[in-house]
């Protein structure tokens, strides 16, 4: 009698796991930074993280140390303690990935050079200081002042421009290097109002092409209509993260005091921010 034979189960390897991928290191980390002037403290213990590509309003009082914050960034105001990476690395690593538009009032207007040599800054970075710029560079240094509106004024001396050209000049030499994050001390400075239109939507181009932008602002009411995080700074960081979440009147009131003009508007713009979600 025969015996019928047991079924056999075919082995089926499992799928091998994809290895896991490690996470991104954060775009900006600063990590117990303080800075000193005359050993006397302008920032103190600040912390803070910009996880992923974002549009930054940096928020405060003058004198909380919003403009000494990006220079101790960049390496231009000594640390008394803390470290700074970008991208996960030393700023002194990434620096041809990092643009920067400082104050008009820190830059020598007088200096006898054109509109379009001062974009060319922008690419000596990349080309090294003993590489003249070539034909291709030039053609795109002329498209970053089309970008922002001042192709037609390449040969004009940068003393003969109104301060709101001479804030999209630089905006131009920024566009210029190529980087990957951009730090902006107060480019809205002194500029009408078409400027600053003109400005910040430039600021959204580079953010959809994911370019994070950190700017120093100081109008509150159009905080909520510009930037998506915001950081509240007076020597320490107060609030900080998504706009909707840190810019409120409670935040506003522990960074700016007693101020009430101010709080004022920033409420009247935290309102209306309210009736248009």
């Amino acid at each position: 009698m025969s015996q019928t034979a047991k079924p056999t189960t075919a082995f089926v390897p499992q799928a091998a796991k994809a290895p896991l991928q490690p996470a991104a290191p954060p775009v900006l980390d600063i990590h117990d930074v303080t800075v000193a002037y005359h050993r006397k403290p302008v920032l103190w213990d600040v912390d803070l993280t910009i996880a992923s590509p974002a549009l930054v309003g940096i928020i405060g009082p003058n004198g909380a140390g919003k403009s000494t914050l990006i220079k101790a960034v960049l390496g231009l105001a000594p640390l008394a303690s803390g470290q700074v990476t970008v991208f996960g690395e030393p700023v002194s690593q990434v620096r041809r990935r990092i643009g920067y538009v400082p104050q008009r009032e820190s830059v020598d207007w007088e200096f006898p050079v054109n509109v379009l040599d001062v974009v060319l800054m922008g690419v000596y970075g990349r080309l090294g200081w003993f590489r003249r710029p070539s034909a291709a560079d030039r053609a795109w240094a002329l498209d970053c002042l089309e970008q922002v509106g001042m192709a037609d004024f390449a040969a004009r001396q940068i003393g003969q421009l109104s301060g709101g050209q001479q804030q999209r000049t630089f905006l131009a030499r920024a566009l210029a290097q190529r980087a990957d994050i951009y730090f902006m001390d107060e480019p809205m400075a002194g500029v009408d109002a078409a400027t600053e239109r003109a400005v910040f939507a430039l600021l959204e181009r580079l953010r959809a092409a994911g370019k994070t932008v950190l700017v120093v602002h100081h109008d509150l009411r159009t905080v909520p209509q510009y930037f998506e995080q915001v950081v509240l700074l007076n020597m320490r960081v107060v609030a900080s993260g998504p706009t909707a979440q840190a810019f409120t009147p409670e935040n506003l009131k522990r960074t700016y005091g007693a101020r009430l003009t101010l709080l004022d508007a920033a409420g009247e713009a935290v309102r209306q921010r309210g009736r248009s979600e």
